[in-house]
């Protein structure tokens, strides 16, 4: 008796089953506002989602053609559950379903409801809030659909996508950490430009005034939300190996990116090693070629005794003054010179670019100005990162 009571038991449990399994569903299109996507092409992603699931026989488009062509009321404004009975009914489904997506300032609301034809009632609903990244609507929706249906959701996922309404406080600022290298190339100008490409003889780097930038990047963000976030950047670059150059710099950046999409603006003070003369260039080639320089020392060394006015009349001389220059009307002013000692030097960088993000992984681009001193650096340069660590301000965690 007990046997025969739970092969009964079993296979009215199979039968409940298979009728779940076989229970029909359409989709009618819901209502979307503020989107690119249309309410045909949000039905056809619930739809999609809804087969994937492998859980009910899912209606087609073609399928409901022909209720169309009888009532075309029913493709666009069948939002009630009193129309979406209705609707199904014709149809000769168990379930309807629909919803709304809806973009909302900065985020966007998807809503789903699945309602039960032959007791008129709603059987299940679902609502989510997502950051506005309309791309990702297919997941979002995999999302609302699955939380609907009581299906595990892949967590990761939700994360990524869903919306955090935080407000700028110091309880609860999300801090993240991220650092990795990075790699440009700098183009240089004004005094810079010419530093570059003088002659080691008259003090200058005698190199293309293009140069290559390896470094790496510290970055700290230290106010944050969905939307916003205010962040501190240490970057250390070592400049011009291929050249057999080693020009070292640090930048020190205060930054801000704005929106999911990772835009920023950064600024801040630099520092560097340089080596720097007070002198002049004889533009007029008075005491040699036309544009040499000469420092103040090396003018004091070797011009303090005589100096030929006109090089092409060597009997044609007087005895010059050590500051015999300024009456050509040349200034002496510092200028930057390979021959002298190293000592630093500050400079102001501006720099804007987007972050790009594949799962944790970041990639900054940047283009970037640095000046200092009538001459300028101007490049880009390309990181990578990974967030390494994402706490709460003020949790000790």
């Amino acid at each position: 008796m007990k046997k025969t009571l739970l092969i009964l038991i079993a296979i009215a449990f199979v039968n409940g089953i298979n009728a779940q399994g076989n229970s029909s569903v359409a989709v009618a299109n819901p209502n979307v506002e503020g989107l690119y996507a249309t309410p045909s092409i949000c039905a056809k992603i619930i739809r999609l989602e809804l087969s994937k699931l492998n859980k009910y026989s899912v209606y087609d488009a073609f399928d409901m053609e022909e209720v169309y062509a009888q009532d075309s009321s029913y493709r666009n404004n069948c939002l009630s559950k009193s129309c979406l009975v209705e609707f199904g009914n014709k149809l000769k489904a168990d379930y309807m379903i629909t919803g709304s997506y809806d973009l909302l300032a900065n985020k966007i609301v998807i809503t789903l409801k699945m309602i039960d034809v032959k007791n008129g009632t709603i059987y299940k609903s679902g609502l989510r809030e997502f950051t506005n990244q309309e791309k990702e609507l297919q997941r979002m929706t995999e999302i609302v659909m699955k939380e609907m249906l009581s299906i595990p959701v892949n967590t990761e996922l939700v994360d990524r996508l869903k919306f955090d309404n935080d407000i700028i406080t110091k309880s609860n600022v999300g801090k993240v950490s991220n650092s990795g290298p990075r790699v440009g190339v700098g183009f240089m100008s004004g005094s810079f430009y010419e530093f570059a490409t003088r002659s080691k003889q008259q003090g200058g780097m005698d190199i293309v005034p293009v140069i290559s930038m390896i470094g790496y990047q510290l970055e700290a963000q230290y106010v944050g939300t969905g939307n916003f976030s205010a962040l501190a950047e240490f970057i250390l670059n070592v400049n011009g190996l291929e050249q057999g150059k080693f020009l070292p710099t640090l930048s020190i950046l205060n930054g801000f990116r704005f929106g999911s999409a990772g835009w920023e603006f950064a600024f801040g003070p630099g520092f560097t090693l340089t080596r720097t003369s007070n002198g002049f260039f004889d533009t007029e080639g008075h005491y040699g070629n036309a544009g040499d320089y000469y420092s103040v020392g090396s003018w004091n060394s070797d011009f303090s005794d005589y100096v030929y006015e006109n090089n092409n009349d060597p009997n044609n001389t007087e005895m010059l003054s050590d500051d015999d220059y300024t009456n050509k009307g040349y200034v002496a002013e510092e200028t930057l010179d390979e021959r002298a000692s190293v000592k630093g030097a500050f400079m102001f960088v501006m720099a804007f670019g987007r972050t790009f993000r594949a799962g944790a992984l970041n990639i900054p681009v940047n283009v970037f100005y640095s000046s200092r001193g009538g001459g300028g650096i101007a490049g880009i340069n390309v990181g990578f990162n990974v967030t390494k660590s994402k706490s709460t301000i003020g949790t000790g965690l």
